[in-house]
């Protein structure tokens, strides 16, 4: 391996060492501001560092992004659990194999989809739109696949499914998604370009 190719290597590591323990940082202060948060929407931002992940290093270092999203994930909700922690933790009461798959599969492919949607707009409308339609892949299949998967638990009609992807913190965390990565994303680019 010649050097550059180690230098490369050392630098890749680094940066996604700097994504994942910013992921870690964004969901220990969302746990902490969320205490003592008045209001009843309360947006995940866990998505963001991996859409802009998925952009500035690539597909396959998004998809790395997601699935440490998805670890943070089944680790909370085993350590910390609350009503719907099965969803995303076996370990949880209730939870089983397919837990995992909700945990996981949504999220990689968070760290997946927003690269290739960059590349139909590289600018920061495609930035934004990006993050818009990376967050919103991460609500619906969640919510599709727990419905799928474990709707005898929680005993959900197909219209109450759709009322909950609009309801909830969805539209919030797709915007916030989309307003943090148009902002960043150009930014970050140029950097890695110079």
């Amino acid at each position: 391996m010649t050097q550059s190719k180690k230098t490369s290597k050392a630098s890749d590591i680094a940066i996604l060492s700097i994504f994942i323990a910013i992921m870690i940082v964004v969901h220990l202060l969302s746990k902490i501001v969320y205490t003592f948060w008045p209001f009843p929407i309360q947006p995940t931002l866990l998505h963001v560092p991996v859409i802009i992940g998925s952009i500035v290093l690539g597909w396959r270092k998004g998809a790395f992004l997601g699935f440490v999203m998805g670890l943070i994930s089944m680790l909370n909700s085993t350590i910390a659990p609350i009503p719907t922690s099965f969803l995303f933790s076996p370990f949880a009461p209730n939870g089983n194999g397919w837990s995992l798959f909700v945990a996981f599969v949504p999220r990689i492919l968070v760290g997946i989809l927003p690269f290739f949607i960059y590349k139909l707009a590289k600018n920061r409308f495609g930035a934004g739109l990006a993050g818009f339609l990376g967050s919103a892949t991460n609500t619906v299949l969640v919510l599709e696949s727990a419905f799928l998967l474990f709707n005898n638990q929680l005993n959900m009609t197909f219209k109450a499914l759709i009322a909950t992807i609009i309801a909830t913190n969805s539209i919030a965390e797709a915007i916030a998604a989309a307003i943090l990565t148009a902002a960043i994303v150009p930014i970050l680019l140029k950097l890695k370009k110079s």
